[in-house]
């Protein structure tokens, strides 16, 4: 029997050895293969596939300097990493051998794909010598190469006047500071390298590090295929494991309820947390504004300050960048807007300008210092951070408002369906989207680039406003003419999250169209869904039911360490059955709330607790069971 594939010798078998078993015979007289002919046979094997894979994991363990290893790797495959040209080169200019990488860099010209390569090549090649000179203090050599090496080029005078500024720099660290470059030495070398390979096919000389770049897209690609992508642990390409595909469990999502806050007395307009995600705050039809303490390790919720006395309710809230303070709207019929300074309590300014605005909305310019306001009845007005007005626009009708990360240009959702950009500074304005349904709401990421719309009848669509493009209209929610406040939020803000008219809090990935999860918990409708920005895990939803619901994980549920202001009810303690609970409310309405109660587990309640949905039913506001009035209960 032939040794792993090597020939019989002489029409003989013999006992295979350690090189016929790796598919190679010695050299040898009288007919035997010779060893170059059995490394040419194994070349022809190879796929050109093969051969890419082979050139990449040598080009890895190079790397990491494995060279003998490399080394066996080709003799072996009968590969070669690069052009031989190409190999001299880069070795030269990793040397600083700057006349022999210039020669080098005619041999390789035939392969240099752009018509200019070779040029900028050289160009390159000279600017790194010029700058490695001026750091040894050899200035006359270095003038001279930016005379007689670098001018001549003609090519990109600019650059070339700037490098002839660098001759006024006092001293090598004034150089690498004023030049942006790493100075003499490897570091500035490999990037020099990177630079000029681009010039070169990967046939020639292999890009840097491809075989981590080819890795790092493959798991970028799992993260995108991944729906519940959502967490920092697994961010760096070096803490996954390469073993295995990348996977996210839903439990690591924010899609169970970890804490029900019911302090409001009536519907729950809105929630928003703060940008520093330390503080959650919460609108309602009863006119108040609470605002709650956040623990980002426990996602515990404590009650902080309540700001009272908004006659008309709190429809809509915007935290300063700062996170110091707060405008509070009511709903349309309201002109008074109030500004709450959190940190102390204190009231900083009522602004009403005449009983006839309509102050719905409001956004802050990036310094805190300013903000813009208006309604739908045709104000729209820039003021500071006291109220003093110091700009308006006339005759638009604001639904919605989103200062732009520039600062300079505010973004308006108006009743004629559309989106329109307004400049204060030269006074202009600009059209950005038209809908063909009422906008009710709109909000953007952090880039500016992307808005997230909720539309009369039609439910979430996204838009480019770069582009100006329909991106997707999202499937699944129930949007009537309700204004209800979808956001971006999560790892990266790839995920979107909206309330409902169904009473559901919905959540698509942001390049899908189908929801990757859908919250139940809420009894009425959803009217205000709010991601943490600080916290991907943390969510917040807003409801007609008089509640506020936190979602998060599923293991800060089996914490169970969420205290409200009067009491704690931990999940998976004391269970009571629900035959003991039917005992407890036969023949009585509250039992039919029990069984109608949109939950998949039966939470643990206490004697005390029994009580308070009982005298929410009679009031006409279902909450979810468990606690009394003011106290924040976890599920």
């Amino acid at each position: 029997m032939q040794a792993n594939g090597c020939p019989q010798h002489n029409g003989e078998s013999e006992e295979a050895t350690t090189s016929q078993q790796n598919g190679l015979c010695p050299a040898a007289t009288n007919g035997e293969i010779f060893e170059n002919n059995s490394k040419s046979a194994a070349m022809k094997a190879l796929s050109r596939t093969d051969q890419d894979i082979v050139r990449l994991i040598g080009q890895h363990l190079r790397g990491l300097g494995l060279n003998q290893t490399v080394e066996h790797l080709i003799a072996e495959s009968g590969c070669t990493l690069e052009h031989p040209s190409a190999a001299k080169f880069r070795a030269h200019v990793m040397e600083g051998s700057w006349e022999k990488a210039d020669n080098d860099l005619s041999e390789l010209k035939e392969m240099v794909e752009s018509p200019q390569g070779t040029l900028k090549m050289k160009f390159l090649l000279l600017e790194q010598k010029y700058l490695e000179y001026l750091e040894d203090g050899r200035v006359l050599e270095a003038l001279n190469c930016l005379r007689h090496e670098l001018t001549p080029l003609k090519y990109n005078t600019e650059r070339v006047h700037i490098l002839s500024t660098y001759m006024m720099c006092s001293s090598p660290e004034d150089l690498r500071e004023t030049a942006s470059w790493e100075g003499k030495g490897s570091e500035s070398r490999q990037k020099l390298i990177e630079k000029l390979q681009a010039f070169l096919p990967p046939s020639v000389m292999l890009p840097p590090r491809r075989l981590l770049t080819l890795l790092n897209q493959a798991i970028d690609q799992q993260r995108e295929r991944c729906p519940f992508h959502n967490t920092r642990l697994d961010n760096d390409p070096a803490a996954i494991c390469l073993l295995n595909d990348h996977v996210c469990s839903k439990d690591q999502f924010p899609a169970f309820t970890t804490q029900v806050l019911h302090d409001h007395c009536d519907e729950v307009w809105f929630c928003r947390f703060s940008p520093d995600g330390t503080k959650l705050a919460t609108g309602s039809k009863d006119g108040s504004l609470l605002v709650w303490d956040v623990d980002l390790e426990t996602h515990e919720i404590r009650t902080r300050k309540a700001f009272d006395n908004h006659s008309y309710g709190v429809a809509y809230i915007a935290w300063s960048p700062d996170s110091s303070h707060i405008i509070a709207c009511g709903p349309d019929d309201c002109s008074e807007l109030w500004i709450w300074n959190v940190n102390t309590g204190d009231l900083r300014q009522k602004v009403s300008q005449s009983p006839e605005d309509s102050l719905t909305s409001a956004t802050w310019q990036p310094d805190s210092r300013k903000f813009i306001t208006g309604g739908t009845r045709g104000q729209f007005y820039i003021c500071d951070i006291d109220g003093t007005v110091l700009d308006n626009w006339e005759g638009v009708r604001v639904q919605c408002l989103v200062c732009q990360p520039d600062s300079k240009t505010v973004l308006a959702a108006d009743t004629h369906h559309r989106i329109r950009g307004y400049n204060f500074d030269d006074l202009t304005d600009f059209h950005i989207l038209q809908e063909d349904h009422p906008i009710m709401s709109f909000s953007v990421n952090d880039t500016g680039r992307l808005a997230l719309l909720n539309v009369a009848t039609q439910g979430v669509h996204l838009w480019d406003l770069k582009d100006r493009v329909l991106v997707r209209k999202f499937q699944g929610v129930t949007q009537g003419y309700y204004t209800i406040f979808s956001c971006f939020g999560g790892l990266n803000q790839d995920f979107i999250a909206s309330g409902s008219e169904d009473h559901k809090v919905y959540i698509w990935h942001v390049k899908r169209d189908q929801p990757v999860v859908v919250l139940d918990g809420h009894t009425r409708t959803v009217n205000c869904v709010h991601w943490n920005p600080k916290c991907p895990s943390m969510l917040a939803s807003a409801s007609d039911d008089g509640t506020i619901r936190i979602w998060g994980p599923l293991s800060k549920v089996r914490q169970g360490k969420y205290a409200g202001s009067q009491g704690l009810c931990r999940a998976g303690e004391n269970n009571m059955p629900e035959t003991t609970l039917s005992e407890l409310f036969e023949n009585s309405r509250l039992w039919g709330l029990w069984q109608t109660r949109p939950r998949e587990s039966k939470v643990s309640v206490d004697l005390e607790a029994l009580f308070w949905p009982l005298w929410n039913f009679t009031t006409g506001i279902v909450v979810a069971e468990g606690g009394d009035s003011g106290r924040s209960t976890p599920v």
